[in-house]
């Protein structure tokens, strides 16, 4: 392993609550939350603002409002934050050639392989700096001489904080924490350890090798064992291809019965099919995942002979791997995703020009809206739109033919809600703007 702190991880705050307020001046310094719009919807993320009330990621929607009820509730615009997320990434590439993003929002840095190994802190502070003037967001970063302590070290500097962990101060700031700070330990593993007396890091290393593995596994507890010392060898490896894509959706009621089951899994394939449309090439592995009513999650695969891209091939491997979940009952969540991608797929030119018609589900897609009118039906709040002569704004919420908006983008001052007729001033759903990078 390396001798000095060189191992980079930032992490942007709250990153897309963060962009919400960034291009939303009337929601700066309130709480956010984005996610699911729907009954059954998932907080994605919350703004430090609606964190203090209690609301977190992975919370249900409906409960994070109740906890933080003067929130605004966003759908997710993932154009805008990939947006964020190339310029975050672009500045982190001039540290060093060697960076590994682990999400949209988090990277890994090697300093070692570029020319700030020297003064770690130094290139941070300046790369924050350049982050923050380009894009208008916080970025916390963690310093130390593996993945691990450099992830550590930025979750403890958040929120917008910058933490160098040298070698030799390792121990002091490893063994007091939590075991739940431990990158894989979750409920199940940490309630494994409670029952071993183990709460922090020093207990943790206190334990023997052997009962570690008894407790959780060979694998996992060889890791645990390794992990409790700062033992942490991975390199920092930039991410090849994409490994898999995919969609999913909650339904806001269960579905249940073969004809409407088979119209979700059109559906939900679609919006697979335009993502792998936009990668490009072809899959040759197609999984479909299932979640009952009672939670419980199954997931079913089937693979091509070769790689495809004939959407009614990929298609009907997608049916293939849902029956054979073997659903017999409710269903709460279905997904497809397509795996072992391939620039160079099969794909079956069509013999005639007939289209097939989709299949239409009652249930609203929790999915993006397409672009055009805007309407009851496809309108989610946060959305961009634009009027034409009032400008850009974004949408609040539709009730019928009465819509609430607020004309205000990233360089404008804060406005107010304005309610509109559709019928007499019609909305467009638009792209978000690029210019929100300009800083």
């Amino acid at each position: 392993m390396r001798t000095r702190a060189t191992v980079l991880h930032a992490d942007a705050d709250s990153f897309f609550a963060a962009v919400e307020q960034r291009d939303k001046p009337s929601l700066r310094g309130r709480p956010v939350l984005v996610g699911g719009t729907g009954p059954r919807g998932v907080v994605s993320t919350a703004s430090y603002e609606a964190r203090r009330a209690g609301a977190r990621s992975a919370m249900s929607m409906s409960r994070a409002r109740r906890l933080s009820p003067a929130a605004a509730v966003l759908f997710p615009r993932f154009e805008a934050y990939s947006a964020y997320s190339r310029v975050i990434m672009a500045e982190l590439g001039t540290l060093s050639e060697l960076v590994e993003p682990l999400s949209i929002d988090e990277a890994f840095v090697d300093l070692e392989a570029g020319p700030f190994a020297d003064d770690p802190a130094g290139a941070a502070t300046e790369v924050r700096a350049r982050i923050r003037e380009r894009t208008g967001l916080a970025v916390s970063i963690g310093i130390g001489r593996t993945k691990l302590v450099a992830k550590l070290a930025s979750d403890a500097g958040k929120p917008d904080g910058l933490l160098v962990v040298e070698p030799a101060d390792e121990d002091g700031f490893l063994l007091p924490l939590p075991v739940r700070a431990v990158p894989g330990i979750g409920p199940a593993t940490a309630a494994a350890l409670e029952r071993l007396d183990v709460r922090t890091v020093a207990d943790l290393r206190r334990q023997p090798l052997d009962i570690l593995t008894m407790t959780v596994g060979e694998s996992s507890g060889v890791n645990l064992f390794r992990l409790a010392r700062g033992i942490d060898p991975r390199p920092v490896a930039p991410s090849g291809e994409r490994k898999s894509v995919g969609a999913e959706r909650t339904f806001a009621q269960d579905i249940f019965g073969t004809d409407l089951i088979a119209a979700a899994v059109d559906r939900v394939t679609d919006e697979a099919l335009r993502r792998l449309t936009a990668h490009g090439g072809g899959a040759r592995t197609v999984v479909a995942k299932v979640r009952f009513a009672d939670f419980t999650t199954l997931t079913r695969s089937v693979t091509l002979p070769q790689p495809s891209a004939e959407p009614a091939e990929l298609r009907a491997a997608a049916h293939q791997a849902a029956r054979a979940a073997g659903i017999s009952d409710s269903v709460r969540l279905l997904g497809v995703s397509f795996h072992n991608l391939s620039a160079h797929a099969q794909l079956t030119l069509p013999w005639d020009s007939e289209e097939t018609v989709p299949v239409a589900v009652d249930e609203p897609a929790d999915g993006p809206a397409m672009l055009g009118l805007l309407t009851e039906q496809n309108a989610r709040p946060g959305l961009d739109i634009e009027h034409e002569s009032l400008g850009r704004g974004w949408v609040v919420h539709v009730r019928g033919r009465q819509a609430t908006v607020r004309f205000e983008s990233v360089d404008t001052p804060p406005a107010r809600s304005q309610v509109l007729d559709l019928d007499a001033d019609p909305l467009l759903l638009v792209p978000p703007l690029p210019r929100t990078l300009d800083g």
